[in-house]
């Protein structure tokens, strides 16, 4: 006798029938609170440490932004580490706020404190390239260092022998730094 197959209505049904009952079993089983042996497991704890031998594989990357660098100064202020290519800004607790890298100009300030001196909306900077939030701290060998954005958020060009003081920074941080940076607010360069 050949085998006789079922119709594909009833399949559909019968895999519908089988999906609703393991929906309500699993939502009776969630009203009903945990596994009784998952409530009995404790989880670890946000302070929880790896046991002693445990290997903690390593990424290769540091845990979070570099840390505020030492002899950087106190108070309320802006930290330019010329050896990290690194912004932070540091609020009056001491705290670091924000931080990001920069792209330098070729001419650098030595490192030392300085302030904001002038602050300008925008402008052509000496690289031909439209600029904005741009405030002064010092003067090098005739030529202005100050930190700004591109107005279009690009990085700048290669130099090519260009002498330029400008220091870069991403357009999101140049706004934060405009908003933070007033005239007068120190700025501490660090190696």
């Amino acid at each position: 006798m050949p085998a006789r197959l079922l119709p594909s209505w009833a399949w559909v049904s019968g895999l519908t029938v089988g999906a609703t009952a393991a929906v309500v079993a699993l939502a009776l089983q969630a009203d009903h609170g945990p596994h009784p042996t998952a409530a009995a497991r404790p989880g670890p704890s946000v302070s929880a440490s790896p046991s002693p031998g445990a290997h903690r594989p390593s990424t290769g990357k540091p845990s979070g932004p570099p840390a505020l660098p030492d002899a950087s100064g106190s108070g309320r202020r802006i930290v330019y580490s010329l050896g990290e290519k690194r912004v932070w800004l540091v609020d009056a607790t001491g705290k670091a706020s924000r931080t990001f890298t920069v792209w330098p100009g070729t001419v650098n300030p030595r490192p030392g404190s300085y302030s904001v001196t002038l602050r300008t909306q925008s402008l052509t900077g000496s690289d031909g390239v439209q600029i904005e939030h741009v405030m002064y701290i010092t003067k090098v060998a005739g030529v202005n260092v100050a930190f700004s954005n591109a107005l279009d958020g690009a990085s700048p060009p290669p130099a090519n022998g260009q002498k330029l003081g400008g220091i870069r920074v991403r357009k999101a941080d140049g706004a934060a730094l405009w908003g933070f940076g007033d005239l007068n607010t120190r700025v501490t360069v660090v190696k």
